[in-house]
């Protein structure tokens, strides 16, 4: 009898040895570095179970086991809690840490620069391109209801959410502007604001002439002057896509309510879409009595005050284009 209780003994103690070596080389094998040479990210997709992730994983030498992998997840009641995306994972990245990088949903950080000046079916045209985001864009928004900024997003977010972002985006900016504006300004409402800072937004490119543009226009409104911006004249032509080709005088005469060389004050709505500070801008305009500006050969304006200043300006321009 005796004999017979030491050999059952010596089975159950055999049998927790076993059990708890198994369960030590789990331990082992889960939080020992990986295979994984470089530093990388992996795109784990929708609706990938835990053992499709164990498949990635192995597949990326992430993990050798993937009833290792499936163990350790389990034990640390991780398995319910591993989300999809893309992720970044280091070099030599253990199994137990993959696992704790999917399970805290860090998911890489991916950007989309929208630069100021497009029009919405432009920018629609661009965010279309961006790789790693899903779905389709609903409709193209109005001309001026979208703020050009550099967007943050994820793999497979979808597009119509950037839209909806610059849309909201545009909604604060004015909402954040508009009440600190000068006081006396030639026009009373946000969306005119917005139609001359489009306009402004097209006409120069340099940070800091936005202001002294603004002036410009300011000035003209208030003596009931023709904007006569070029700009509105291409829009006028062509407000579907950008017009590819020089204008012409012509085109000057083209009947469009656009068309700022032959209507008076601001067109019925904004030709692009203009950044935060074309619209600071024409809120806060340069205190100037220009009038007039002409492209000055360096990518910028030449200004003048009177008519006679500007011919001057504009000859010395026509040299310039022409090689004179």
């Amino acid at each position: 009898m005796k004999r017979f209780l030491l050999f059952i003994g010596f089975l159950i103690i055999t049998a927790a040895l076993a059990t708890g070596g198994a369960a030590v080389y789990v331990y082992v094998q889960y939080t020992s570095p990986s295979n994984l040479a470089q530093e990388r990210d992996i795109i784990i997709p929708q609706g990938t179970g835990v053992r499709g992730i164990a498949e990635i994983f192995q597949r990326e030498n992430i993990i050798t086991e993937p009833l290792i992998f499936l163990a350790g997840v389990r034990v640390s009641q991780l398995d319910r809690s591993l989300r999809a995306g893309e992720y970044h994972f280091p070099a030599r990245v253990s199994p137990k840490q993959a696992a704790e990088i999917l399970a805290f949903g860090d998911t890489v950080k991916r950007f989309v620069t929208i630069p100021e000046g497009l029009r919405s079916g432009e920018i629609v045209d661009r965010i279309n391109l961006v790789d790693g985001l899903s779905g389709e864009i609903i409709d193209i928004p109005t001309d001026g209801t979208l703020l050009p900024e550099t967007y943050q997003f994820s793999f497979g977010d979808t597009k119509q959410s950037i839209i909806d972002r610059m849309r909201a985006a545009h909604d604060e900016m004015v909402k954040q502007l508009w009440p600190g504006r000068q006081e006396g300004l030639p026009f009373d409402t946000i969306e005119e604001a917005v139609i001359l800072a489009s306009i402004v937004e097209r006409e120069t490119g340099v940070a800091g002439e936005r202001a002294r543009v603004a002036g410009v226009f300011i000035n003209r409104l208030r003596r009931d002057m023709r904007l006569q911006s070029d700009p509105t004249v291409a829009y006028a032509l062509s407000p579907d896509k950008r017009l590819e080709r020089p204008l012409t005088r012509k085109d000057w005469r083209f009947e469009s309510p656009y068309n700022t060389y032959v209507t008076g004050g601001l067109p019925p709505g904004p030709i692009t879409n203009p950044g935060r500070d074309a619209f600071y801008a024409v809120l806060h305009p340069a205190a100037t009595e220009d009038l007039y500006f002409v492209a000055d050969g360096t990518g910028g304006h030449a200004f003048a005050r009177t008519l006679d200043e500007h011919n001057r300006n504009v000859a010395k321009w026509r040299r310039i284009r022409d090689g004179q």
